[in-house]
C-alpha cells in the first residue's frame, strides 16, 4: 500500500521538494513551514488513491535510482561509490566575475548562462535567495544571465523548488533544472510518468550534497548576532571567493561576516534535515553533469579563486560539456582526475555511501518504511566494510528510529508564518 503523506514525512522520508503539492494542487496540499525549521507538506484536502499512488511513485523519499543505462556511451566508466561516469575533470566559469561571485567555481552558474545564450534552453528553473525575505530559498525561473548571476551561490536551507513544477511543464518550453540530487531524482521519477519531462527537461544539473539544513541553522545565527530576520537585507551563505564568507546586511547598513570554518564548523549545529541522513543518492547520479568542492581532505583550508570538481553522468550532459568547454563559458585544468582524486575531495561522501546500506536495513529492522533503492550499488559498497561496522550502523539507526530521531513531528505551520508560494 502506498504510504500516507503524514507517513512519508514522520518516517523521516521527506525533503520538501514541493512535487506532491503540484501533483495534488494547492487545494490539496500547501508547502507550509513548520515549527523545526522544515518546508513540508499539509494535506488540506481529500487525496484520492490514485493521486497518492502517483504521489508515492515519484516522490524521492520513497523511490531513488541511479544514471539510467540507456544514456550512458561505450567509453562510459563506473566506480563503486561514484557510479557511472562519462568524464571526471577540475575546472571554473571561464568569465572571471562568475567565477569570483558564484559559489565554488561558478560552473553550474556559467553552464545555465551558456544554456540561456546558446538557446539550448528557454529559461532554468532553479533556487534562490527569497527577494522579500533573504534568508529564505525560493524556486526562481530565470530567462537572462543577469538573473542566473543574482542567485548564484549556494542555499543552505528548505526550498521547494518544484512547487509548481506541472504548471512549469504546462510552458512546453525547453528548460533546465538546476538544483539538489534529490530534486533530480523526484523530477527523474516523474518522468517515467509524464512524457512531458523528457521532452522539455533538455537539461539536469546538481551538486554533490552535504546536505539540507533546518532553517532553524540559520535563525542561530542571527539570533547569535543580535539580529531580527525582519531586519535582513542580505543572507549570503557563500561566494565572492570560495568558499567566501557567510555574510550578513540589515536594512541598517549593519555587516556582519562569518568564516566557512568558523558557519560549519560543529557537524552537531548543522541542522541537517532526517532525510538526508539516510540519502542513497547524495552525488547526483541522476543528473546530467554534476560539480563539487574539490578540497583535499573534504574541507577548506583557506580562501582560492574558485574550482569545481565536474562530474559528467551521461553522454547528453557530456556534449554539453564538450560545447561549454569549446566556447570558453567554462574551463577545464588539464590535470587530469580520477576517481581517487575524489574519493580525497569528498571523503564524507564516500563514508556516507557505505553506511547508507547498514541505515536502512536497522530502519527497516525498527518496523520503519525506506525508499526503494535501484542501481545505486548500496549493497555493494557496504560489503567493503566489516561486519562490525555495518552492523554498528544498523544498530545506531534502528535505535535513532524508535527514538523518534529519524523520524519528524506530525506537521504544522509554523505560527504567523506565510504559505509557501511560488514567486508571482
Amino acid at each position: 500500500m502506498s504510504l500516507t503523506i503524514g507517513q512519508i514525512v514522520a518516517n523521516g522520508l521527506c525533503i520538501g521538494c514541493g512535487l506532491c503539492r503540484s501533483i495534488a494542487g494547492s487545494d490539496r496540499i500547501a508547502i507550509v513551514t513548520t515549527p523545526e525549521g522544515r518546508e513540508r507538506p499539509l494535506v488540506t484536502g481529500s487525496l484520492d488513491i490514485a493521486t497518492l499512488d502517483y504521489i508515492n511513485a515519484v516522490c524521492p523519499g520513497t523511490r531513488v535510482e541511479g544514471t539510467a543505462s540507456r544514456t550512458c556511451g561505450p567509453d562510459t566508466k563506473s566506480d563503486l561509490i561514484w557510479g557511472t561516469v562519462e568524464k571526471l575533470a577540475i575546472g571554473y566559469a571561464g568569465e572571471p566575475s562568475v567565477r569570483h561571485q558564484a559559489s565554488t567555481g561558478g560552473v553550474l552558474t556559467a553552464l545555465s548562462q551558456y544554456l540561456l545564450k546558446s538557446g539550448r534552453v528557454k529559461f532554468i528553473l532553479h533556487v534562490a535567495a527569497s527577494r522579500s525575505e533573504p534568508m529564505r530559498s525560493e524556486r526562481r525561473l530565470s530567462f537572462d544571465s543577469a538573473s542566473i548571476l543574482e542567485a548564484a551561490g549556494s542555499r543552505y536551507g528548505p526550498a521547494a523548488p518544484l512547487i509548481d513544477f506541472l504548471s512549469i511543464l504546462d510552458r512546453d518550453e525547453p528548460f533546465a533544472l538546476v538544483a539538489k540530487p534529490c530534486d533530480i531524482t523526484a523530477v527523474r521519477n516523474l518522468g517515467r510518468l509524464d512524457a512531458r519531462v523528457e521532452a522539455n527537461m533538455r537539461y539536469a544539473l546538481t551538486l554533490v550534497c552535504g546536505g539540507a539544513s533546518d532553517l532553524t541553522k540559520s535563525e542561530d545565527v542571527l539570533s547569535d548576532l543580535n539580529v531580527k530576520e525582519r531586519d535582513l537585507a542580505l543572507f549570503r551563505y557563500r561566494g565572492y571567493g570560495n568558499p567566501g564568507m557567510t555574510r550578513i546586511e540589515t536594512k541598517d547598513d549593519r555587516v556582519f561576516e562569518l568564516t566557512y570554518q568558523k558557519m560549519w564548523e560543529q557537524e552537531s549545529t548543522w541542522m541537517i534535515q532526517p532525510r538526508c541522513k539516510i540519502c542513497p543518492d547524495a552525488i547526483g547520479e541522476s543528473a546530467d553533469i554534476v560539480a563539487s568542492d574539490v578540497w583535499p581532505g573534504g574541507g577548506p583550508s583557506g580562501d582560492d579563486a574558485g574550482f569545481n570538481g565536474i562530474i559528467v553522468r551521461n553522454q547528453r550532459g557530456l556534449e554539453l560539456y564538450h560545447a561549454a568547454v569549446s566556447t570558453g563559458a567554462i574551463v577545464v585544468d588539464p590535470q587530469e582526475v580520477g576517481f581517487a582524486d575524489f574519493d580525497h575531495f569528498q571523503p564524507h561522501q564516500v563514508r556516507k555511501k557505505r553506511a547508507v546500506w547498514a541505515r536502512l536495513a536497522g530502519l527497516k529492522a525498527a518496523g520503519r518504511p525506506i525508499p526503494l533503492v535501484r542501481n545505486l550499488r548500496i549493497e555493494e559498497c557496504a560489503r567493503t566494510n566489516t561486519h562490525a561496522s555495518n552492523l554498528a550502523e544498523a544498530r545506531a539507526a534502528s535505535r535513532r528510529a524508535r527514538s523518534g530521531k529519524l523520524g519528524e513531528p506530525k506537521v504544522v505551520r509554523r505560527p504567523h508564518s506565510k504559505l509557501i508560494e511560488p514567486p508571482a
